[in-house]
């Protein structure tokens, strides 16, 4: 029986299966297609006593954030604006200053704490992957290549390096012990310092049935209430929540040591929780229509595939994103009906989709190829993708996206 990674009580109740997929930032390469690959079931369970919702334990975090992963965060112009926004509004809340540290946990490429650095402020990013912990030393940003715990806490804590303010935008879902990485913020935090952890939310997951964000590096899939209570147990305490668009709706709670910190709870805490309860996150029922929802989705998009391939029509994917592959590996998708996916990131240029073993090119196939449909996988980024390609209007080309309802945009 699953244990829960929080509380360790038995975990039961299914919110999806997705059957068996390879991890999704996988990428192939014409050598490795030779191989055989690996795939992993890829289920959500929810813990009825602190909700919080996770995959069964297949795929190790260091396989998935290996040597090989091809995530870079600033090649979104869409993410560098926000983190650009948030770093402004973090130093005035904070009154930050060159006195201060700044520390984000899972810093990537250096897309937010460039802004900090920028503003003369110390900061240090920490950055398990080898490829984007590199980009942001070339951005001149001290960065410790390692995942974050309670032992490096300690570490960094016995070289004099606790944090004024930890930034952890769209990690906490990212981690197997989750006790442990909540631990070591309220280790590393300063008496008074403050913590911000940005992810999507369970709700808006649901309601707009966001089921292409589950995949094997997402280990939990958080509300407030289930991280009220993971925080509670591990040290900190939520002093203030904010809902944002990014990602599809998610959350921005901020958290302070639970022993000594001193900002003043905000209202906004209390009401988000019990509007949580309202929509019935704490009943069974509620987490019992993702799965038919999901399952509409991949019937319309195969539909909607297999009927332009039978009128002659051209239609190609642009995003390499995680979310994609959910998408294709779970309706069965190749080559046979999007034959290429367009992606600016050169880190994934002339490699393969993981499982549907679709090919990656460059943008600049798409004015040559013409397709009369450009698929966006990472509908998340979807004004700033239309924007980028507006020139696939001039040949009558039209977009084309999925979740959390199939859609053409002319």
């Amino acid at each position: 029986m699953m244990k829960c990674r929080h509380c360790q009580s038995t975990v039961t109740l299914p919110l999806i299966d997705l059957g068996h997929t390879p991890p999704s930032n996988a990428y192939l390469t014409e050598e490795s297609l030779k191989e055989s690959e690996q795939h992993y079931p890829l289920r959500v369970l929810v813990c009825e006593r602190c909700w919080l919702a996770q995959t069964e334990d297949f795929a190790h975090a260091e396989n998935l954030f290996n040597n090989e992963y091809a995530y870079f965060s600033g090649f979104s112009d869409t993410w560098l604006s926000h983190c650009k926004t948030y770093v402004n509004k973090m130093i005035n809340r904070f009154k930050l200053t060159s006195a201060h540290h700044v520390v984000e946990v899972a810093s990537n490429d250096g897309s937010l704490l460039q802004y900090i650095k920028a503003c003369q402020i110390p900061c240090t990013g920490i950055e398990p992957t080898a490829s984007t912990a590199s980009a942001a030393r070339q951005k001149d940003i001290p960065t410790i290549e390692e995942f974050f715990g309670v032992n490096l806490a300690k570490k960094l804590v016995s070289e004099n390096k606790q944090a004024d303010l930890m930034i952890a935008n769209n990690v906490l879902a990212h981690v197997p012990d989750i006790n442990d990485f909540a631990s070591a913020f309220a280790i590393l935090l300063k008496e008074n310092g403050a913590a911000t952890f940005e992810f999507p939310h369970l709700l808006q997951l649901i309601k707009q049935c966001q089921f292409d964000t589950i995949y094997h590096e997402h280990y939990s899939y958080l509300s407030l209430t289930s991280v009220n209570k993971i925080f509670n147990a591990n040290g900190l305490s939520i002093f203030d929540v904010e809902e944002i668009e990014t990602h599809g709706g998610s959350l921005r709670v901020f958290a302070q040591r639970g022993d000594t910190g001193k900002h003043a709870p905000s209202e906004n805490v209390k009401n988000l929780l019990e509007r949580e309860i309202k929509s019935g996150l704490k009943s069974a029922a509620y987490y019992q229509t993702l799965q038919l929802k999901a399952n509409r989705i991949k019937e319309d998009f195969l539909k909607f595939l297999k009927n332009t391939k039978k009128q002659h029509k051209k239609v190609i994917g642009y995003g390499a994103a995680a979310k994609g592959n959910t998408l294709l590996n779970y309706a069965n998708v190749n080559a046979d009906l999007i034959p290429f996916i367009a992606d600016k990131n050169p880190a994934k240029k002339n490699k393969f989709m993981p499982g549907s073993h679709i090919p990656i090119v460059s943008e600049k196939i798409i004015e040559k190829e013409k397709p009369d449909y450009v698929f966006v996988l990472p509908w998340n980024i979807q004004s700033e993708v239309m924007q980028q390609l507006n020139y696939i209007k001039s040949w009558g080309g039209k977009f084309v996206t999925a979740i959390p309802k199939l859609e053409i945009f002319s």
